[in-house]
């Protein structure tokens, strides 16, 4: 943002989230000044300007929250959306760089540009820059894209860099020998998690109700809800985990054969950041 005068001694802005100040005037170097003149710190303008930076705070990571909900639930998102969001620098820095897929399953990018009318400028696997003309996109989860490996790898090799983990986020395969019965997944029954659980679940983004912590997406049309149980005598108090499962919202609990591809990735995910598993060793990035 540009710099705002503050009587006839400064001039103020924010730089990286921070109020700075700096001396105008021809002999003035321009640069801000190392620290925020006394005079200034209790300022009504400077004190705008710092609640300015933590509404922006709380922008931008309500738009990577929003993004990242896309992204998990492999929802379509309308290219008209994009095309009102994209000028805004917290959105744009959300969803650039994400693969994203439109009509054509096949013709999947990393998104770089989104024109006024909604079209999609994405680089493809050959490295070309093409156009995307569709009423909707897909900011697929990364178990939905079958050129998972070839696109990280090409992210690699470009230095892209994705604020919304998508071809970095964890992911893990169903097994194929379950038991056609079974509801529950008990890998995780009776480990001891340190203090605070409720908390470690809150960062995350989890949500914690009652003896429970749960994790919501959306998996062929319906929401289906992982939830992980655990015994909590106090909320501070040290967590013994229980069984996994996963249930349609407001509907039955599924047999763990029927858990779809994303909803079965993401509530192992839940279950092995709480648990304090390394991630590295049971999922593929």
């Amino acid at each position: 943002m540009g710099w705002l005068p503050v009587g006839d001694s400064y001039e103020i802005s924010l730089v990286d989230g921070k109020v700075v100040a700096r001396s105008p005037g021809p002999r003035a170097t321009g640069r801000p000044l190392k620290t925020l003149p006394k005079a200034l710190r209790d300022h009504p303008e400077v004190e705008r300007l710092r609640q300015l930076a933590q509404w922006l705070d709380r922008h931008t990571a309500d738009c990577l929250a929003r993004v990242e909900a896309w992204v998990v639930s492999s929802l379509p998102v309308p290219t008209t959306l994009l095309a009102r969001v994209w000028p805004d620098p917290s959105w744009r820095a959300a969803l650039n760089d994400l693969v994203v897929l439109a009509d054509d399953p096949t013709a999947t990018g990393f998104l770089r540009d989104v024109t006024d009318s909604g079209d999609l400028r994405v680089v493809n696997l050959d490295g070309d820059t093409v156009r995307l003309c569709a009423p909707t996109a897909t900011l697929p989860h990364p178990v939905r894209l079958p050129d998972l490996t070839d696109l990280a790898d090409f992210a690699d090799e470009l230095d892209v860099t994705q604020r919304v983990a998508q071809l970095h986020r964890g992911t893990w395969d169903r097994p194929t020998d379950l038991a056609g019965s079974t509801t529950t997944h008990t890998d995780f029954t009776g480990t001891r998690v340190p203090n605070r659980l409720a908390a470690r679940a809150a960062a995350f983004g989890f949500r914690v109700s009652r003896s429970q912590v749960t994790c919501r997406v959306w998996e062929d049309g319906h929401p289906v809800e992982a939830a992980l149980r655990f015994d909590e005598d106090y909320w501070d108090s040290e967590a013994t985990l229980g069984a996994l499962s996963w249930s349609v919202v407001e509907g039955p609990t599924l047999r763990l054969a029927e858990v779809g591809p994303v909803a079965w990735s993401e509530g192992m995910r839940m279950a092995t950041a709480l648990s304090g598993a390394a991630t590295a060793t049971e999922g593929k990035a």
